[in-house]
This record gives structure tokens, C-alpha cells and sequence, in this order.
């Protein structure tokens, strides 16, 4: 089980997420209003609160948000679970489609730190069933997903 530490979003790509203290999610489409929101398989990024706060202890000073992930949420290492996992958060339902990604033009915390987390240690999903999400809920990960063939 997780709890949701920040929720961020942005109305352009390229650029650091604000937070925000709710926000609704639509279904087979992501976070209402930012800017990576559509019909594709990467509509809401996860972030793990503990990596945030390991980068952090190497001395950079970087809010929530700043590395483009909407969820920042304690309690789990996203990067060790297999795509295909589900979790749910208050009604809203996600699925893990993709584990990091590669970055093609680098962010502004990686121009300004020369380092950046979520390639390597952030998710992104597909979200299955919409509604709100609020700093504090808690997320949990469904038991028995993936499911095996």
C-alpha cells in the first residue's frame, strides 16, 4: 500500500508539473488538463517518494513535479513491478504499460542538475477507470496483477 504525496500536472510538455491538491482523471485518457493527457499508453507518470527523496539527500534541491511525473507516492518502488500491474487510488483504476523512458531533449532538472530520476525510476500508465484524486489518498497495488497465462 502507498499514499499519494503530491499530485502535479502542467499544460505543456517539456516543462516541470505544478502541484495541485486534487485532480480529476479520465478514463483511457489521464489527468484532466495536462499536457500528456490522450489516447495513448503513457497518460499518467508515477514517481516513488523514496527516490525523490534520495536525489534530494544527494544535494539537489528539486520540488514535486520537477521531474514531469504526476503522482509522487510513498510506498512503493515502482521500477521493480512488472508491467501489467494495476493499482487503485480512492475510485480511479491504473495500469503499468511502460517501466522509464528515454529522453530525447532532456528536461530542465536534468539541464539544471545534469541528472534526472524518472527515466530510470518512474512508471507511466494507462488509467482503466477514471475519478478524483487527492495528496493523501492511498494507492494500492491489485493483488494478482499481471495476470499470468
Amino acid at each position: 500500500m502507498g499514499k499519494v504525496m503530491a499530485v502535479c500536472t502542467s499544460l505543456e510538455k517539456g516543462t516541470q508539473k505544478h502541484e495541485v491538491d486534487e485532480i480529476m482523471i479520465l478514463e483511457d485518457h489521464g489527468m484532466e488538463g495536462d499536457a500528456h493527457a490522450g489516447k495513448w499508453h503513457r497518460q499518467i507518470s508515477l514517481l516513488s517518494y523514496e527516490q525523490v527523496e534520495a536525489f534530494r539527500e544527494r544535494g539537489a534541491e528539486v520540488d514535486f513535479g520537477a521531474f514531469g511525473e504526476n503522482f509522487v507516492v510513498a510506498g512503493f518502488d515502482f521500477k521493480t513491478l512488472p508491467v501489467g500491474t494495476q493499482f487503485e487510488c480512492g475510485e480511479v483504476r491504473l495500469e503499468l504499460t511502460q517501466i522509464g523512458k528515454k529522453c530525447h531533449n532532456h528536461c530542465q532538472i536534468f539541464h539544471k542538475i545534469g541528472d534526472c530520476i524518472m527515466p530510470r525510476e518512474g512508471v507511466f500508465c494507462r488509467v482503466l477507470k477514471g475519478g478524483k484524486v487527492k495528496v493523501g489518498m492511498e494507492m494500492t497495488r491489485i493483488e494478482g496483477t499481471p495476470c499470468e497465462a
